[in-house]
């Protein structure tokens, strides 16, 4: 299966090489001599999203390197110049199984790895020590050298010029004076807010930039979102170099469903928009239509670290961001904690009415 591999000779022994974090360079494991990579003089394109659509619909644009699968999670992804492939990194499992490469839409741009796994331990570690809701015992686990694994994740961008046309109506607050006799037969007044409910119609325009969507569904879309302050502006072109010593997985979310995802991030801020346009003190959307021109498309891998760890039995994963080192995941709660959490707040409370009738 590693016959076909991309491989990447040292300069100076003749080794395999693996691509050094944060440098630009291939690592020689065995001299350590750093080969530099060749940046490319290639630019970085918006792509048309009309005309690449029914391309992308036949996944027309052919695979190079080897791919796996997992029986488990279903989980693709390239073996990434290892010779043999036999754990899911998304999921831990061993049922690994070769699939036949398919023609589809290959990144043009990626974010290199800028820092490695020897950093991400001890992100790690820091992390899990400051799980002050999980169990005391699993601070042990931080000095617990645990598998780390670094893959690049695929990602799609998107660039649109939308125009909307939207119906709603617009409420403007006002105060009337109201008479009423109170608990003791006095006669008092008070000023009683009221809302004046008007209709409204307009048009909105915004140029979106830039909108990052997950082009996979494997990751824990709750822990990805957290990590997700990707430096796009840094992208640099896509060269199999970068690629060398790390897998890849391929998308399972197409170029039309990742701009339906992005539209679902855009509609929230035409919302706003619509919101800042009607004016007034509160606004009722009923009707948005939304025109989308000048789409243009990047599909583009960002580096990501899987990690996970065992505790009385169970499994909880985690994330880290291989460019900024944010890390995201799960981790177990004593419920003795939260107990005393919980009895505490009661006692607060008990305390605070106490005080409140005396």
């Amino acid at each position: 299966m590693a016959d076909d591999l991309k491989r990447f000779p040292c300069k100076q022994c003749g080794a395999q090489l693996a691509f050094s974090p944060g440098a630009q360079s291939l690592k020689c494991t065995y001299c350590g001599f750093l080969n530099e990579i060749p940046q490319s003089q290639e630019q970085i394109e918006e792509l048309d999203f009309r005309a690449y659509l029914d391309i992308a619909r036949q996944e027309s644009t052919e695979e190079t390197e080897k791919v796996v699968k997992c029986s488990a999670c279903a989980a693709e992804f390239t073996v990434g110049g290892r010779t043999v492939s036999d754990t899911c990194p998304f999921c831990g499992s061993h049922s690994i199984i070769p699939v036949e490469p398919e023609v589809r839409i290959r990144p043009k741009s990626l974010l290199p790895f800028a820092i490695d796994a020897k950093q991400c331990r001890e992100i790690y570690r820091k992390w899990i020590s400051s799980r002050w809701l999980a169990p005391n015992a699993l601070k042990e686990f931080a000095r617990a050298d645990g598998a780390i694994d670094g893959m690049y994740i695929p990602y799609w961008t998107y660039d649109t010029y939308a125009t909307t046309w939207y119906t709603g109506m617009r409420g403007d607050h006002y105060y009337e004076t109201e008479h009423y006799t109170d608990s003791d037969g006095n006669r008092q007044t008070r000023q009683v807010r009221k809302t004046r409910w008007t209709p409204a119609a307009g048009t909105v325009w915004r140029n979106f930039d830039d909108v990052i969507v997950q082009g996979s569904t494997t990751l824990a879309a709750k822990h990805a979102q957290r990590i997700q302050n990707w430096d796009i502006g840094n992208l640099v072109p896509y060269q199999e170099a970068y690629m060398s010593g790390f897998r890849t997985e391929r998308y399972n979310i197409g170029l039309e469903q990742g701009f339906h995802n992005a539209q679902e991030i855009m509609n929230d801020v035409i919302r706003g928009d619509i919101r800042v346009d009607i004016g007034g003190d509160e606004q009722q959307i009923a009707t948005m239509n939304t025109q989308w021109d000048n789409i243009t498309f990047k599909h583009v891998l960002v580096p990501t670290y899987l990690g996970a760890y065992r505790f009385k039995g169970k499994t909880f994963g985690f994330l880290i961001n291989g460019r900024t080192g944010a890390i995201s995941g799960d981790a177990p709660v004593s419920v003795w904690k939260v107990l005393l959490i919980v009895v505490a707040v009661l006692i607060v409370i008990g305390l605070f009415i106490v005080l409140t009738n005396r």
